[in-house]
């Protein structure tokens, strides 16, 4: 199978030399495209300002913005039979970006800020046969958010990820995860390695792939 997978955080512009980001290290995305390449899949990662070596991934396309990464998936979506998104895309961004570095005496004491496209809600109409999976990571209600992003975002599947937990989340090795379907009950989330919870993903895909 030809599996997309996207990676990391998006950092949305302040100024030339400040953004809002958040914690998304990484890992999680590298750790699904090595298990597909074991696997024997071809894998496309599109990857935000991650902290980890992508070395060993053959195809890598590196993006910066939400904008940007909108961009590489719609370009890639065509070659895909199956889409990951695991990388935390940023909610929201300045409604301005400012030209020149902000001086210190001279910091607005409001935002502005504005809603970030959702990448998924946006390439849903051409989702066609394609494996959708997205992520979910909470710190409160996970069931029930995870539940409700995946009626919301006509996932196939998605995983609901307690980063509430200091052992669980973007930085760590180990998340508190479970799989989540339209079919079947959630079970309760187990602590696994970010490999692990990989395997588990890239299985799922097999099992409902071509």
């Amino acid at each position: 199978m030809k599996i997309l997978i996207t990676a990391g955080p998006t950092r949305e512009p302040i100024d030339p030399v400040r953004f809002i980001s958040n914690r998304s290290s990484g890992k999680m995305g590298l750790a699904l495209a090595l298990t597909a390449i074991e696997r024997g899949h071809e894998v496309a990662l599109i990857a935000g300002p991650v902290s980890v070596d992508l070395s060993a991934i053959p195809r890598v396309i590196t993006v910066e913005t939400a904008d940007d990464m909108l961009h590489a998936v719609r370009r890639e979506l065509e070659w895909c039979d199956a889409l990951v998104m695991a990388a935390a895309v940023a909610d929201w961004r300045p409604a301005e970006v400012i030209a020149e570095k902000l001086k210190k005496n001279n910091m607005p004491r409001n935002l502005q800020l504005e809603p970030v496209p959702d990448i998924l809600g946006t390439i849903a109409p051409a989702k066609g046969s394609r494996i959708f999976v997205g992520f979910a990571a909470e710190t409160g209600n996970l069931l029930e958010e995870a539940s409700r992003k995946l009626v919301a975002k006509k996932l196939d599947l998605i995983v609901a990820n307690d980063v509430a937990r200091p052992d669980s989340g973007f930085e760590s090795d180990t998340n508190m995860a479970t799989l989540i379907t339209a079919s079947a009950k959630p079970g309760a989330p187990v602590l696994m390695t970010k490999q692990e919870l990989a395997g588990r993903i890239v299985q799922w895909i097999e099992s409902r792939g071509p």
